[in-house]
């Protein structure tokens, strides 16, 4: 009996909720500090080198406001990526009808529909844009022609984008772009209930770029805060990376494996925490001594003893932990000291950004500051393309001529 309720739980359609555009090319994402950024801008397609914005937010289960703003998380104000791969956990609550694909909901439309009106600003600008800043070179992109109804092409537009349970990813690109991204596809590992039910596990996609092949995995690793908890957040790594498979295509040798791709980002509540006890950690915190926090960071440890993520890079942390918030505040959740100890929350670096592979340079890493849940977002800003792969460009491809530097 239990078997048969297990299968009709996994056959049902709410198991992976989302699923969109799966053959179109899509949009592109950003995000940066200015400082870092501003003087990676503008390429030219002729170096075939591209700006790729990831972000990864724990929405805490609560539904965004119509009026959210999300300027903080994609920074449009001072400069726009290529790519942009947002990643979330918890957009829906964890409860049992979410969980079991019997509540019905449509909340990754709505961050979908924030995250449209944020990346596209001409649409509200009518087409009006800035003058470039002095010394900046501008990349010059075709002529948007209006439609039918008058209004203007966006200048993003959704490549893919997949749910399961509380886990969402989506990929937006420049609507120029789109012709140039090939064989989008997504794979979904569910590692909670039972091992398999998507409270808990990952939605990967994966495309490419021209000739370069990239793989974004978007994730939410076992929680607890007990000692030997990061033991299962290990098992659902190498679970993850074991049982995602994307599918064929008739004629096409295509990456079917994570470290197949070229370049691989990991994005997600990794929920590994900070071997120190609680009051240690909040007062090391209070003090903002980040390296001796670091030090103890349950993620790197593993890392280091090779136990987890072999290979893999993460660019330097030099920003606060990201967990547990109170929600509409900027102080740290005060843990009850009456509560068990496996019943804390000691603030700890849950939400990550990690890379594997080439054809990616990280030039920035920080966290945004949305007071919406107890998570703070993390974003990363990567260079992508042949000067960071080497990959030769071939004569007269079409990708070689289609911008032009001013």
């Amino acid at each position: 009996m239990t078997c048969k309720i297990l299968r009709k739980i996994m056959s049902s359609k709410n198991f992976v909720v989302h699923s969109e555009n799966l053959t179109k090319p899509t949009q592109h994402m950003q995000s940066t500090n200015q400082e870092s950024f501003v003087g990676h801008r503008n390429y030219s397609i002729a170096g075939e080198t591209f700006t790729l914005f990831v972000s990864s937010w724990n929405a805490g289960g609560i539904t965004p406001p119509d009026d959210l703003e999300l300027e903080d998380l994609l920074d449009t104000r001072n400069c726009k990526a290529d790519i942009y791969v947002l990643g979330f956990q918890e957009i829906v609550p964890l409860k049992a009808g979410n969980v079991l694909g019997i509540d019905k909901t449509n909340i990754s439309s709505k961050w979908d529909a924030l995250i449209e009106v944020a990346l596209n600003t001409r649409m509200a600008t009518k087409g009006i844009t800035n003058e470039p800043e002095i010394g900046e070179t501008q990349r010059i992109y075709p002529m948007k022609i209006p439609n039918s109804n008058n209004s203007i092409v966006p200048d993003f537009r959704c490549l893919i984008s997949k749910q399961m349970v509380g886990i969402y990813i989506t990929v937006w690109a420049r609507t120029e772009l789109h012709g140039y991204i090939r064989h989008p596809s997504v794979s979904c590992v569910g590692c909670g209930i039972f091992g398999f039910l998507g409270n808990k596990g990952s939605v990967s996609v994966r495309f490419f770029l021209h000739e370069t092949s990239f793989c974004f995995v978007c994730s939410h690793l076992a929680s607890g805060g007990k000692e030997g908890d990061e033991r299962q957040r290990n098992i659902d790594a190498a679970s993850i990376l074991s049982r995602t498979l994307f599918p064929t295509e008739s004629l096409q040798h295509l990456p079917r494996k994570i470290l197949d791709h070229d370049g691989v980002v990991w994005l997600g509540d990794l929920n590994y925490r900070i071997y120190l006890p609680d009051a240690t950690t909040r007062s090391l915190v209070e003090r903002k001594e980040w390296s001796t926090l670091l030090q103890n960071d349950q993620l790197k440890a593993e890392l280091a003893e090779g136990h987890v993520f072999e290979g893999w890079h993460e660019e330097e942390i030099e920003f606060a932990p990201t967990y547990k918030y109170n929600q509409n505040s900027d102080d740290y959740y005060v843990t009850d000291h009456k509560l068990k100890a496996t019943e804390r929350r000691a603030p700890a670096w849950c939400d990550r950004i990690i890379w594997f592979g080439k054809g990616l340079k990280q030039i920035q890493y920080t966290r945004g500051e949305s007071r919406l849940s107890d998570h703070r977002p993390v974003k990363a800003i990567f260079m992508v393309g042949n000067e960071v792969t080497g990959t030769k460009k071939e004569p007269g491809s079409p990708m070689s001529n289609r911008f032009v530097d001013t």
